[in-house]
């Protein structure tokens, strides 16, 4: 069934194929799925449950942590329930607007989560050049307002590739050869000129992360520069400890998008099971590993997180 307005005509919903090529064993992929899936839901959650009961935890890295951690709910929830569920029940129909929908929650929280990473990083930058600054210049207005740019950015900048499909014209072909709708995926199947759509999501890709990503090299140039010139090696040791967390992180979440990013557009001779692979793990591996990476190096929150486990107070 197709539906039609003035301008364009959209099917009534998509085919999503979960993992072409893999079909034979699509009910077992899903176990590490769901294991993983569990792991960032239950590990995000603790992150947030222990900075917002802790009030000595609300300082600017712990509330930059607590929304990189919101984010990382929506963005591995705006995914992975369909995908489990084409994965082992062939629910692989989704509605037009569902896809729409799913397209901006991936975009604009992808955006989000490079925002507050650009934003963690400012934080270390402070800490280590202006320790003793650090409280008067990033106070909890100054990262609420961080945050909420952040937020308002990603939501304003990804929009417009909604409502460009949106009045676009889609061919009878309504499969998506991946298990969720990203933009890229979705305008492949319009029968229209795309090139404007195209150009504008160059454009996003490159003023957002390209910005972002500028903006923590920088950072960490100057932390570099800062932490050589301490007086010790036990100093420096200790100023190198506290920036690790954050690039593993930013090293988790950039490695895979960017590969998606460029297969996506230039990566023709890439394996098509190999790009629908890293584009899950895009959007569900850095969610696992961001709690468990400051969950096991920050002492604070692991100093927390241990003994509500074991049942004992800290």
């Amino acid at each position: 069934m197709w539906a039609s307005g003035n301008t364009s005509s959209h099917p009534a919903s998509f085919i999503l194929l979960g993992i072409p090529g893999l079909e034979a064993v699509h009910f077992w992929i899903a176990f590490p799925f769901c294991v993983m899936y569990f792991v960032a839901i239950t590990g995000n959650i603790t992150i947030l449950h222990v900075i917002r009961t802790d009030h000595t935890l609300h300082q600017p890295m712990y509330l930059f942590l607590a929304m990189l951690a919101l984010t990382d709910l929506v963005l591995s929830s705006s995914t992975q329930p369909k995908m489990l569920a084409i994965l082992w029940f062939h629910a692989r129909e989704i509605e037009y607007h569902a896809c729409l929908t799913q397209v901006f929650f991936i975009h604009a929280f992808s955006s989000v989560e490079s925002g507050v990473l650009m934003a963690m990083a400012l934080d270390r930058y402070v800490a280590i050049c202006f320790p003793l600054r650090h409280s008067s210049i990033l106070t909890t207005a100054v990262v609420i307002k961080l945050g909420a740019a952040v937020m308002m950015r990603g939501v304003l900048w990804v929009s417009p590739f909604c409502f460009m499909i949106s009045r676009m014209p889609f061919c009878p072909n309504k499969v998506i050869p991946q298990s969720y709708c990203e933009h890229m995926a979705v305008l492949k199947l319009v029968c229209a000129d795309t090139s404007i759509n195209r150009a504008y999501g160059l454009f996003v890709a490159f003023s957002l992360s390209g910005f972002d990503i500028i903006v923590i090299g920088i950072s960490y140039v100057m932390i570099l520069r800062a932490v050589l010139q301490l007086p010790s090696g036990e100093a420096r040791l200790k100023a190198f400890g506290t920036c690790a967390s954050h690039v593993c992180v930013i090293l988790s979440f950039y490695i895979p998008a960017l590969f998606t990013f460029l297969t996506h557009r230039f990566g023709h001779q890439v394996p098509r099971v190999v790009h629908i692979m890293f584009a899950n793990v895009y959007l569900l591996v850095p969610p696992m590993l961001n709690p468990i990476i400051y969950g096991v190096r920050t002492k604070q929150i692991r100093d927390r997180v241990i003994p509500d486990c074991c049942g004992k107070e800290p």
